[in-house]
């Protein structure tokens, strides 16, 4: 199923999308006489998966007055209870981290560095030996069609095409063989980035610190894995006011959505509702590309079998 969380008459409302149309649950449940369903995301998700059944039943019998055309969507998940971005595209990290070095050392005066990676590339090696993360921003969420307040006039505004997965279930030491049935389901997300707020600050090798810490946009919906015939051999695009940047596929991660659950419930529990952002596809953001955005562009990311996320962007100086 694909869960969404629209703009409803008595404010954000659960929903699943039927064909053209959304379903309000907790409407369509009061309809068919299910007491107790879940009334928000979260609430869905702790339910765990005889709400999911629920839900899926009652979307093969929508009835008419239950079904909303074309609502305002919202950020699916639109306070998660945490949100950890990873590092689990690591060709995008390769070419950034070679790209950032030579920035910082630019800006300093200093000769150009050369790689101090494992086989000539520049990431330590530890992060092909394990998930490397930051807690990222779960504060400042935006959802589809919403606009990007940048927090101050930019020198370089950057958008990154990644997706993210949602914890399904609370858990603690959860194994890898079974880790899949541990994930509610995926959504794409936006990695906002300032870097010229970026560069400076990562010199103290503490991670991006506030270049990040404004925007965090998800969505449009969060497709459950029964969607999927593989999520790893999914096509994900950006487009910048209708051309194509950049594209990829989920199938290029390093390390997968099963080394992260495993790796973050150990020995402490992982929590249902908790988002985990995979990181960066290789080409996906304008600091690999040498561009940058401009005051109101429309930036779209667009993954195969979840839909498009699409924002505009507005500098706070511009006319």
């Amino acid at each position: 199923m694909r869960f969404v969380t629209f703009k409803g008459v008595k404010g954000p409302t659960l929903g699943a999308i039927v064909g053209e149309a959304v379903l309000d649950l907790p409407l369509a449940a009061t309809m068919a006489g299910v007491g107790d369903f879940p009334d928000s995301m979260q609430s869905l998700i702790e339910a765990g998966e005889p709400a999911v059944a629920i839900a899926r039943s009652l979307a093969e019998t929508a009835e008419g007055g239950a079904l909303v055309r074309s609502p305002r969507l919202l950020a699916p998940l639109p306070r998660p209870v945490r949100f950890r971005d990873c590092c689990l595209f690591l060709e995008h990290m390769e070419v950034s981290a070679g790209k950032i070095a030579k920035a910082q050392a630019k800006a300093a005066g200093k000769p150009e560095p050369t790689p101090e990676g494992p086989n000539g590339n520049w990431l330590n090696a530890q992060f092909y030996n394990q998930v490397i993360y930051y807690n990222a921003d779960h504060l400042h969420v935006y959802g589809p069609e919403d606009d990007i307040p940048w927090p101050v006039q930019p020198g370089w505004a950057d958008y990154e095409l990644e997706w993210a997965c949602v914890v399904g279930k609370t858990a603690s030491n959860i194994e890898r063989s079974v880790a899949h049935e541990h994930i509610f389901g995926f959504t794409i997300f936006n990695d906002w980035s300032a870097r010229d707020l970026q560069f400076p600050f990562m010199e103290a090798k503490l991670g991006p610190g506030e270049a990040k810490d404004f925007a965090n946009s998800f969505g449009p919906c969060i497709a459950t894995p029964d969607e999927f015939a593989d999520p790893y051999d999914l096509q994900m695009t950006a487009r910048i006011n209708g051309e194509i940047w950049s594209s990829g596929s989920t199938g290029t991660m390093h390390h997968r959505w099963e080394d992260a659950l495993v790796q973050f419930s150990r020995g402490k529990a992982l929590f249902a509702g908790e988002v985990i952002g995979s990181g960066t596809v290789l080409g996906g953001c304008g600091l690999e590309l040498d561009k940058q955005l401009n005051h109101g562009d429309v930036v779209e990311l667009e993954i195969e079998g979840i839909g498009v996320l699409r924002n505009r962007v507005l500098f706070p100086h511009s006319a």
